[in-house]
């Protein structure tokens, strides 16, 4: 019988320590097991060179979300659409800019969004229409070289 316990205390720690390591990797990996409390908007950029999903979107320098995926627009297939989930709460006004930006001198892409002045605000699957691509430093390096600038 007392082997019977300490078999069953050991099973308990073994089991409340598989739960907590669990958690940790989620919290601790940023990941989301029921989707979230995010809402969804779309931009449309001409380019987004360098920009990942994943990517982290931010307003005056704090994160308020991440891009969640990029695709090539279907209506025009010159442009890309990439679509934010923006923490629910943070209200954005629908005249707001998107741009993609470099953290630092050759950091990672993000977007940044300059709030407009506007009392109407983004829902759920609304688009911002002013966007800002991603400058492309090799490409004005080249124009440089060959005199086109």
């Amino acid at each position: 019988m007392n082997m019977a316990k300490l078999e069953m205390t050991v099973g308990v720690f073994m089991i409340a320590g598989i739960l907590s390591l669990g958690y940790l990797s989620i919290k601790l990996g940023k990941l989301e097991l029921l989707g979230g409390d995010y809402y969804t908007v779309s931009a449309r950029f001409d380019s987004v060179t360098g920009l990942k999903p994943g990517a982290r979107v931010e307003i005056a320098g704090v994160d308020i979300g991440k891009v969640e995926r990029i695709a090539l627009d279907p209506k025009s297939n010159d442009q890309a659409l990439a679509y934010l989930k923006i923490r629910t709460g943070i209200k954005i006004s629908d005249d707001v800019i998107a741009s993609v930006r470099t953290s630092g001198i050759i950091g990672d892409k993000f977007i940044k969004l300059k709030p407009g002045g506007s009392e109407t605000y983004l829902k759920d699957n609304d688009k911002i229409h002013e966007t800002e691509s991603a400058i492309d430093i090799e490409e004005l390096v080249s124009k440089f070289i060959h005199g086109k600038v």
